[in-house]
């Protein structure tokens, strides 16, 4: 059914993607099962190179697979909590922009761009990484490009466009640091890396999916 003129089209993608990840976080967290989840749905960076094997008692999914299924696991509330809330604001702009198969789109290749930035910064290690906030900095770079309003100085050679997209990263980057040291996570378990690949992928594949849909519509 098509909306009718004047009415907003509802995101029901980015509903989908913030209800599953909300709900499947809520019962690991509630149910005491982070720790394990994380190693089996979590991306580790070791495996891209060579497999890892299973701690006795668990197993482990795929792992050209992990990059999504780390998606659905959050270290606790606060991780939780801040990623839904950036995943449904930027998430339902940017899918009223570019519909919602673009957007799941762009979700999963940021989810898979996170997984490839995490293992440049420190491709044997065997930590997994889980979370959303890698797929989810693509849609925040996204909505960046597409629905910046106010413009920003140029700084030297770089354009305003360049810079108002830096400072965002940046501020992203720093909020989820800091409310990882708030929730007792530690600077090092942010994974920054995952942040910039999905934050580049975001930046790649905003304009582009904005014009294949149009060119289609």
């Amino acid at each position: 059914m098509t909306p009718r003129p004047g009415l907003p089209i509802p995101a029901t993608a980015t509903n989908i993607i913030a209800g599953a990840t909300a709900a499947v976080s809520a019962l690991l967290i509630l149910g005491n099962g982070v720790g394990a989840a994380g190693v089996i749905l979590g991306f580790v960076p070791q495996t891209v190179t060579q497999p890892v094997a299973p701690p006795p008692g668990l197993f482990l999914v795929p792992a050209w697979l992990t990059p999504l299924t780390a998606t659905l696991v959050h270290a606790g509330w606060t991780h939780l909590i801040l990623n839904l809330v950036m995943l449904v604001y930027c998430g339902q702009q940017v899918e009223r922009a570019i519909g919602p198969r673009l957007l799941s789109l762009l979700y999963g290749v940021g989810a898979y761009a996170a997984a490839l930035g995490q293992w440049a910064l420190d491709p044997v290690s065997l930590s997994p990484m889980v979370g959303a906030s890698g797929a989810t900095s693509a849609l925040i770079a996204a909505y960046s490009l597409l629905f910046a309003e106010r413009p920003v100085p140029a700084i030297g050679p770089f354009p305003s466009r360049v810079v108002r997209v830096a400072w965002l990263a940046a501020a992203w980057i720093g909020v989820q640091s800091l409310f990882g040291l708030v929730a007792g996570l530690g600077g090092s378990s942010i994974a920054v890396g995952a942040h910039i690949g999905g934050f580049l992928a975001g930046l790649a594949l905003a304009r582009p999916l904005l014009l294949w849909r149009y060119r289609r519509a």
